[in-house]
């Protein structure tokens, strides 16, 4: 699935690269015949105002919305595992997974990266895609929601990503979570994690798991995907 190609570059940091094949990735667009028109043209409108801003203010951008807090984090495992040692094993089976459909990464790549997830389903039969797709469906709904609540354009591609999906969400259950959630990109919320890290750190190891508890439960509400409700049409 090229779309998915696309989605999962337009996801990266930006660089100069994707500047100037722009135009390449939406030639690729245009000749896609899994996409709606109104999908394929919002993308073309996301490419068109992505580059056409200055690279370093795209740059700025990007790191503001994805690089602060977790609540919008492009590792999917963030928002399943949090810092449990379930997200540890969850990587390794996801590491194999890729390795055994010839997809290697190399030390500084880590499995669970949203663009990298997109680029591993885009080497799948289209219905393994769509099946890759739906399991992390909540997650890009809850993502989709906290974006467009930030009023950023690339809550854009999540929509997209939601309609290839073809999977139906509890849309007002998103709205009433995200609508509940306090925002955690605040320069207050990350005085207040960089002071429970200075803590963590400095505590004595015995008392090293209940810090983490701790910090587990100050993240829970903010991105546990669990109240979505969530109808694939009985693929699993």
């Amino acid at each position: 699935m090229i779309e998915l190609i696309v989605i999962s570059r337009l996801l990266e940091y930006p660089d100069a690269a994707l500047w100037q094949h722009c135009q390449e990735l939406s030639d690729e667009l245009a000749g896609s015949a899994t996409l709606a028109q109104a999908d394929a043209q919002a993308l073309n409108e996301f490419i068109d105002a992505l580059t056409g801003q200055e690279l370093l203010d795209a740059q700025a951008s990007y790191s503001e919305l994805f690089d602060r807090g977790r609540a919008t984090s492009l590792l999917l495992f963030e928002h399943v595992h949090g810092e449990s040692r379930d997200r540890g094993q969850a990587m390794v089976d996801l590491m194999a997974q890729y390795e055994r459909h010839g997809l290697h990464l190399d030390s500084r790549e880590l499995p669970d990266h949203l663009p990298l997830y997109l680029e591993y389903l885009a080497q799948l039969p289209a219905d393994e895609a769509l099946g890759g797709l739906q399991d992390v469906a909540p997650i890009l709904a809850l993502l989709s929601a906290r974006l467009q609540q930030r009023e950023s354009r690339y809550a854009v591609l999540f929509g997209v990503l939601l309609n290839l999906a073809n999977t139906t969400i509890d849309s007002e259950k998103v709205a009433e979570k995200i609508a509940s959630e306090a925002r955690d990109d605040t320069p207050q919320a990350l005085d207040a994690v960089w002071e429970e890290e200075q803590v963590k750190f400095f505590a004595e190891q015995s008392c090293g798991e209940s810090d983490i508890s701790a910090h587990q439960r100050r993240f829970a509400g903010a991105v546990a995907p669990q109240y979505l409700n969530i109808s694939n049409g009985g693929q699993q």
